[in-house]
């Protein structure tokens, strides 16, 4: 049995889905996961897109609020579409850095998520961090002076550097060993991969 890792952005709409579901999916399943934030920017820029395409496509956009409704619903997930899209997540993915390997960083990652699309918080807001840190367990000031230390910066850098290289175009995006699983809708293949590999005929 494989781990997945876990790549996951956090203004991205669908990766709230994702986050809110696959702790308990591979629980379950016996799998696990490893959270691993990165930055879609920089991607996106790689391929002439200086906004997220949801709304640089308008038609695209509406299918993907009006399909986020009806999932959120579906999941029993709670959902208010934030009155700014895309939100800055840069803050939060580094807080996410500090956290890695941290008890703490799964129950952050999905209040921060929350926070943006529930409840419209400004999750860019080192207030609004500082109460979800508080609120998981964490050290809230201490986490937010080495999220703003250069050696956290630069393990983004090198966390989104990594995702360009596995091939991660989108979030959420799940890999396990060389292969790629991409969208929220590919969740349950990605575990039965982690479980039993490729298909056997």
């Amino acid at each position: 049995m494989k781990p997945i890792d876990f790549w996951f952005e956090f203004a991205s709409t669908y990766s709230y889905l994702s986050v809110s579901r696959i702790g308990a999916v591979a629980e379950a399943a016996g799998v696990e996961v490893r959270w691993q934030p990165f930055l879609l920017g920089p991607i996106f820029a790689e391929q002439g897109w200086k906004d997220s395409p949801f709304n640089l496509y308008p038609a695209k956009g509406r299918y993907m609020w009006r399909d986020l409704e009806r999932l959120c619903e579906g999941y029993g997930l709670a959902f208010e579409r934030p009155s700014v899209f895309p939100r800055n997540g840069l803050l939060a993915a580094r807080v996410a850095c500090v956290g890695l390997g941290s008890e703490w960083l799964p129950e952050f990652v999905r209040a921060t998520f929350a926070a943006n699309f529930a409840q419209d918080l400004d999750v860019s807001a080192p207030e609004t961090l500082s109460g979800i840190l508080h609120a998981v367990g964490a050290d809230a000031e201490a986490t937010l002076a080495a999220a703003a230390s250069p050696e956290t910066k630069q393990r983004l850098r090198e966390q989104t550097e990594r995702a360009r290289e596995l091939g991660v175009f989108g979030a959420p995006s799940f890999v396990v060993g060389d292969e790629l699983f991409w969208g929220n809708d590919r969740l349950g293949d990605a575990i039965a991969w982690a479980r039993l590999g490729p298909a056997r005929s």
